[in-house]
C-alpha cells in the first residue's frame, strides 16, 4: 500500500466533519500531533445542528447505521462507545407507506420481518426475503474486508478469491434484476432497492453489490443518538480533544502552501499560517482541488453528481402520533422518476421522499408539546440547465398534505429550506450533498483516490473519495486517509467485519 513520503509527526486535518474527525481519531492514537480545522462554529461539517426557538434540528444524515464503525474510531484512543453515546435502536428501522394506502413496518431482525412481509405480500414473498437475506450476507462478506475497508491502489489489488465469489453472487450484475429474483411484489422490491439513490443511481442502472446499503439499512439496524445525530460528532470531538487534538472551530482554511511537492502549510482566512507535515483533505474534491490546492486533475471536471435533494426542517405545532421515526412513502410511479431526476434533470412528477420525525424518539428536541420533522425530497443537482425551483417548496408541502400529512403547511411554526443552490454555497460539487455518484467508473479502484496526484504528502477523506457516500464509508474514508500517513495496522480487525 502506497502511504506518504517524508516525515508525519505533525498533521493537519481540514475540516471537522465524520471523515476528518475519524482520521483525526487515529492519527492521535497513532502518535501524531494533530491539528483539526473546522470553518464553522462547532465540529460536525455535514452532520450540523440548527437550535431556534426551543427547537434543535439535524442538518445532514438522520440515519445511523454500522455504529461498530463509530466504536471502531473511539478505540483508537482507548474509549468506549456507550460512554459517548446513548445508542437507542430503532424498531420499525422505518416504515414504508405504498400509494395504495398499504405499508410496511422494517424489522432488522429477518425473521420479525419475513413475517411482516408475509402477512401484507403472502408467504412466498416472505420465503423470497429470507433467501434474499442470505445473499445480502454473502455479498456483505464479500465486499466489506477487500473492498470497502481497505486501501487499493490498483484494480490488481482487487484479485482476491472473494472477487470470483461477488462475481459467481452477480454482485456485478444490476440491482433491480438481482433483488427481483427473490422478491415479486412492487412494493418489497422498492424497500430493497431505493437506496441504490444514496449512490446516486437508479436501481436499474447501480450494480447489485450496492445491496449491501440495503444490508446496513434492513438487516444491521438502524439507531438514533439521543440528542440527535449531531451528537455524533460531538462525541468523536469530545474524545479526540480528550487524547491531545488541538480542534479549532470557526477557522477557515483558504489554501496550501507548497514547498517541493510538499504541502508545507495551510493558510487561514485570519491570516494564520500553520505549519504541517501532512495534511488531510476532507472537503469536496473539486473544492479541496481548485480552491485549497490551487488546481487540479482533469478528471474532475468529467466526474458525473449524484442527484440532490431538498431538505425541509419544520417546527411545528401538528403531531402525528401514528407515524414512525423515519418514513419513506412512495409514489404511484417508481422507474420514470429516476430517470426524471437523474437524466433529465427535473423534479420527480409523483415524488417518493422521506419524513423523519426525531421527537418520536426524543421529545426533548422540540418545545413542550411540539415536534420537529426532517422532510427529504430527491431533486436534480445543478449540473442541468433547467430551472426548476420556483414554488418547489410549496410543491412538497402541498404533496405532503396528499399523503397523508394533513395541516402540515399550517401548523410550522419554525422552518429552514435548503437547496441545491445552497448546498453549492456550502461548498459541495454539483449542489448535491451526495457527491460523484457511483457509477462503475466511479465506484472502488476507479472511484477518485484518496492520495493527492502531485503532491507528496496530502492525502483526502470524505465521500468525493473512497469508499464513497454515506455515514458508514466516510467514517471508513477517514481511516483509510489516517493509514495513507501512519501505514497499515497489521492488527487491525473492525468490529464491522463479518
Amino acid at each position: 500500500m502506497k502511504t506518504v513520503t517524508g516525515p508525519t509527526q505533525r498533521v493537519v486535518v481540514v475540516g471537522a466533519g465524520l471523515a476528518g474527525l475519524s482520521a483525526a481519531l487515529r492519527l492521535a492514537g497513532a502518535g501524531r500531533e494533530v491539528v483539526l480545522l473546522e470553518r464553522e462554529t462547532v465540529p460536525g461539517g455535514r452532520a450540523g445542528r440548527l437550535e431556534r426557538d426551543g427547537y434543535t434540528f439535524d442538518t445532514g444524515p438522520t440515519v445511523l447505521t454500522m455504529p461498530d464503525l463509530v466504536a471502531d474510531a473511539l478505540d483508537c484512543v482507548g474509549e468506549r462507545l456507550e460512554d459517548w453515546l446513548d445508542l437507542q435502536p430503532l424498531s420499525p428501522a422505518y416504515r414504508a407507506r405504498f400509494a395504495d394506502g398499504s405499508a410496511l413496518d422494517v424489522h432488522t431482525d429477518p425473521e420479525a420481518m419475513a413475517v411482516t412481509i408475509g402477512e401484507l405480500c403472502g408467504p412466498a414473498e416472505a420465503d423470497g426475503y429470507r433467501r434474499m437475506v442470505g445473499w445480502l450476507h454473502k455479498l456483505y462478506r464479500y465486499e466489506m474486508r477487500d473492498f470497502i475497508d481497505r486501501n487499493v491502489d490498483s484494480p490488481l489489488d482487487l484479485l482476491t478469491p472473494n472477487l470470483a465469489r461477488l462475481v459467481a453472487a452477480g454482485g456485478f450484475g444490476r440491482l433491480a434484476p438481482a433483488v427481483g429474483r427473490f422478491l415479486q411484489d412492487e412494493r418489497t422490491r422498492r424497500v430493497f432497492t431505493f437506496q441504490a439513490m444514496y449512490a446516486g443511481r437508479s436501481p436499474y442502472d447501480a450494480l447489485a453489490l450496492y445491496a449491501v446499503i440495503s444490508y446496513m439499512d434492513t438487516v444491521a439496524g438502524v439507531y438514533f443518538p439521543r440528542g440527535g445525530m449531531h451528537a455524533l460528532p460531538t462525541a468523536l470531538a469530545g474524545a479526540a480533544v480528550k487524547h491531545g487534538v488541538d480542534l479549532r472551530c470557526g477557522t477557515e482554511v483558504t489554501r496550501v502552501e507548497q514547498v517541493g511537492g510538499r504541502a508545507v502549510a495551510v493558510h487561514t482566512a485570519d491570516g494564520e499560517r500553520i505549519a504541517c507535515d501532512a495534511l488531510v483533505l476532507t472537503p469536496d474534491l473539486p473544492t479541496a482541488w481548485h480552491t485549497l490546492l490551487g488546481g487540479g486533475p482533469r478528471r474532475l471536471d468529467r466526474l458525473r453528481y449524484s442527484p440532490s435533494c431538498v431538505l425541509l426542517l419544520a417546527g411545528s405545532r401538528t403531531a402525528y402520533p401514528d407515524r414512525a421515526h423515519h418514513e419513506i412513502t412512495f409514489g404511484t410511479a417508481w422507474r420514470e422518476t429516476f430517470s426524471e431526476v437523474i437524466d433529465a434533470g427535473r423534479p420527480m412528477s409523483d415524488p417518493s421522499f422521506l419524513v423523519t420525525t426525531p421527537t418520536a424518539s426524543d421529545p426533548g428536541l422540540a418545545p413542550a408539546g411540539r415536534h420537529a420533522y426532517y422532510v427529504l425530497f430527491p431533486s436534480p443537482n445543478l449540473t442541468g440547465d433547467q430551472d426548476w425551483t420556483d414554488g418547489y417548496v410549496e410543491h412538497m408541502m402541498d404533496t405532503l398534505e396528499a399523503r397523508g400529512y394533513p395541516g402540515f403547511a399550517d401548523g410550522i411554526e419554525v422552518r429552514e429550506v435548503t437547496t441545491p443552490a445552497d448546498w453549492a454555497a456550502r461548498g459541495m460539487a454539483a449542489g448535491t450533498p451526495f457527491a460523484a455518484a457511483h457509477s462503475f467508473g466511479q465506484t472502488g479502484p476507479f472511484r477518485p483516490r484518496n492520495l493527492a496526484r502531485g503532491w507528496e504528502n496530502v492525502v483526502f477523506a470524505g465521500s468525493g473519495t473512497v469508499p464513497g457516500v454515506g455515514v458508514p464509508c466516510v467514517l471508513i474514508s477517514g481511516r483509510l486517509a489516517a493509514e495513507r500517513i501512519t501505514g497499515p495496522d497489521p492488527g487491525y480487525r473492525s468490529r464491522a467485519w463479518p
